[in-house]
């Protein structure tokens, strides 16, 4: 089988889309030459809004997960290779990250920044049993979709969940061995024609209202989005009614074919 991936985005209400502040990457990973067809490796995390520099601790932690070189690799998703990795990215922002202009940039930077964190793999694309593995820490939300119907959730979280401060991946190295002990690992199998999601908490909460309510059609619905311009109007459109908060929104789609697709679409 083979991966078709897209990201949709939306900033802020009125806010331009370089300050969106999450991060999201998918692409295949594992692959050698001559080898087997690679795994997929996807992940979004959601910068916490007014830390500072949420932005690049977001594009840190999605870049280094997603990392297939000779030289760096993303982490296994194992609790011991999670928290080496957790440790070595505190350290690279430690060593990236200025000491501050001033008294108040100070500060923030010793308060810590925070994302919450979904990442993941596809595993036995080129086997009859291929399977997905994520591992999540805050309220950012994978959904597993088949025939038009959610098979599950991952963190599973109600709508009720995301009136609360979230958890995520801090800079402060004295919250490594909490933030490890919390992070949740789920797993599933694979099916042609599947489509897994992974949105950020604002869009998360709304998907998740919608099952609670019995909106099948609303699967359909994101399964046949096509152009960034229309999930921009569908974004403005549900914060207008109030159905989304106002929140930078991050929705990856990523669909399971049986056969090779080649025909490139780029949206203008």
């Amino acid at each position: 089988m083979q991966v078709l991936s897209v990201i949709f985005s939306a900033a802020k209400d009125g806010y331009p889309a370089r300050d969106w502040e999450d991060g999201a990457v998918a692409g295949p990973y594992g692959w050698t030459p001559g080898g087997s067809v690679p795994g997929f490796r996807f992940v979004v995390a959601d910068g916490a809004t007014e830390a500072y520099e949420s932005r690049r601790w977001a594009e840190q932690l999605t870049d280094s997960f997603t990392a297939d070189s000779d030289t760096a690799s993303g982490p296994g998703l194992d609790a011991v290779s999670m928290r080496d990795w957790l440790e070595a990215m505190q350290e690279q922002w430690r060593r990236t990250t200025a000491v501050g202009a001033d008294y108040i940039e100070q500060a923030k930077i010793r308060r810590g920044t925070l994302a919450t964190f979904i990442g993941g793999h596809f595993l036995g694309l080129d086997t009859a049993t291929p399977s997905w593995q994520a591992v999540a820490l805050g309220d950012s939300v994978l959904f597993h979709v088949r025939q038009g119907r959610l098979l599950d959730h991952f963190p599973r979280l109600s709508s009720a969940d995301f009136d609360s401060a979230p958890e995520g991946i801090s800079t402060l190295p004295r919250r490594l061995d909490r933030m490890t002990g919390q992070f949740r690992c789920q797993n599933g199998w694979l099916a042609p024609g599947d489509l897994i999601y992974v949105a950020t908490d604002a869009f998360a909460k709304w998907m998740i209202t919608c099952h609670e309510r019995g909106d099948q059609p609303v699967w359909q619905m994101l399964d046949e989005l096509v152009h960034p311009g229309v999930f921009a109007q569908l974004v403005a459109d549900m914060r207008r009614n109030r159905t989304l908060k106002d929140d930078d929104v991050t929705l990856m789609r990523l669909r399971l074919v049986a056969e090779p697709a080649y025909t490139v679409v780029t949206c203008l």
